[in-house]
């Protein structure tokens, strides 16, 4: 999926509203990053989902439209430029968290070793 500058309609998550929504289960936070920076640590609970992979992937995404999925990078651009392209392809159930795994790791909440 090749991501282009186009803007997403859904506005970003806070950081904050992410991790509660993550916490509480109410949502599923997708991990776009490649596996060398989830080698840094990730969210726990996150599902690891590269976006080098996210076209032989795309199925992974829950599709049921009451889930509702996050979409998180390092700083927020990589999900961001994905939003819009799943926008596209008709997603609606889809936002990106704003500030990404950088600022995540900044606020020195947990992070775990990626699963094998």
């Amino acid at each position: 999926m090749a991501c282009g500058a186009k803007e997403p309609q859904t506005p970003p998550l806070s950081l904050e509203q992410a991790r509660a929504e993550l916490d509480a289960g109410r949502a599923v936070l997708i991990d776009i990053r490649e596996p060398e920076e989830h080698a840094r640590g990730v969210a726990p609970g996150a599902r690891l989902l590269p976006l080098s992979q996210i076209d032989q992937r795309l199925a992974e995404l829950p599709s049921d439209p009451n889930t509702p999925v996050l979409l998180i990078c390092n700083t927020q651009n990589r999900s961001k430029a994905l939003l819009a392209e799943l926008e596209a392809r008709g997603f609606r159930h889809v936002r990106y968290v704003s500030g990404g795994m950088s600022a995540w790791a900044e606020r020195a909440w947990p992070l775990v070793p990626p699963p094998r």
